[in-house]
């Protein structure tokens, strides 16, 4: 079972174990618009010990600069390397590690938080936030679904202004188009916000599955290629590093696959009785009640 941190010297044996430290942002650092209690002096503490700081988060909806800016108005510090979104890691893996060909393009379902990170490593895309595809269809009416032979992935993440013919556009692309990439940025099924939680990436992606009959290649949390990129481009030590989240199918989960030693907070998503069951999806390391609580130990 994982083990409840309660006291200054379960937090003090916690800091000295772990050099690098990686935070999901949402119902852990922050909820909606507001810092959840001392979370910021807990991330503060660690710097002035020397700890390696990074903030890997599923939300796609924002490219790293945008992120760096609700970093900056919540008064946390943070920098633009430090921060790994899907989005960014969807872009990096298209570009780096499956080399997306230069004459092909990507047909984006989600928010311009992709669109800006496609951008930042030059990979042409279509979909997103154009107005061409911002619009309702008639009924029964496909004239707008056409074929684009350049197209030769489809990214999916958060979108909030979804419709019928962005779904259409990518399953036309998917069946047709050979050697068409099915990717999401995410599954998350929810994220919390404003006390309460929503749909999120994954449901997103969820009708164009059930239309195709097949599962995207998934790259944020849980999956494997974000945790990747981090070691590999700051030359960690996974031994000496830990995931900090709120739920336990993205942020413990990653960890757990990666090897990575896993702390859970319960001031977001999932709470006690998700890892006591018998069929947990993943289990953590370790169990506090707050990020913050760790702020004692700064006085």
């Amino acid at each position: 079972m994982p083990r409840d941190l309660t006291t200054a010297s379960d937090f003090q044996e916690l800091v000295d174990r772990y050099d690098t430290w990686l935070f999901d942002c949402d119902g852990v650092i922050w909820e909606g618009d507001h810092v959840i209690g001392k979370a910021g002096d807990t991330l503060q503490y660690l710097r002035k010990l020397g700890k390696r700081v990074f903030f890997v988060t599923n939300n796609a909806t924002k490219s790293r600069g945008n992120n760096k800016g609700k970093f900056d108005k919540m008064g946390i510090d943070c920098t633009e390397e430090e921060i790994f979104t899907s989005a960014f890691a969807s872009a990096a893996y298209l570009k780096n590690v499956l080399k997306f060909p230069e004459d092909k393009k990507v047909y984006v379902i989600g928010e311009k938080g992709i669109e800006d990170e496609l951008d930042a490593v030059g990979i042409k895309r279509s979909g997103g936030t154009s107005p061409e595809d911002n619009v309702f269809v008639d009924l029964m009416d496909f004239s707008s679904i056409t074929s684009d032979p350049e197209v030769g992935a489809v990214l999916c993440g958060l979108d909030m202004h979804m419709n019928y013919k962005k779904y259409a556009r990518a399953f036309k692309y998917l069946r047709e188009n050979e050697g068409c990439l099915f990717m999401a940025t995410n599954l998350d099924s929810t994220f919390p916000t404003h006390g309460t939680v929503h749909p999120g990436g994954g449901a997103t992606v969820a009708p164009l599955s059930c239309a195709l009959g097949r599962e995207p290649l998934v790259v944020g949390k849980p999956e494997a290629p974000m945790l990747e990129s981090i070691v590999q481009t700051y030359n960690l030590d996974k031994s000496r590093m830990i995931m900090v989240g709120d739920r336990l199918n993205t942020d413990i989960a990653f960890g757990n696959k990666g090897g990575v030693d896993t702390l859970m907070v319960l001031t977001g998503i999932d709470q006690r009785e998700g890892y006591e069951k018998e069929d947990a999806v993943a289990e953590p390391t370790y169990v506090v009640n707050a990020l913050g609580d760790l702020a004692v130990l700064a006085k």
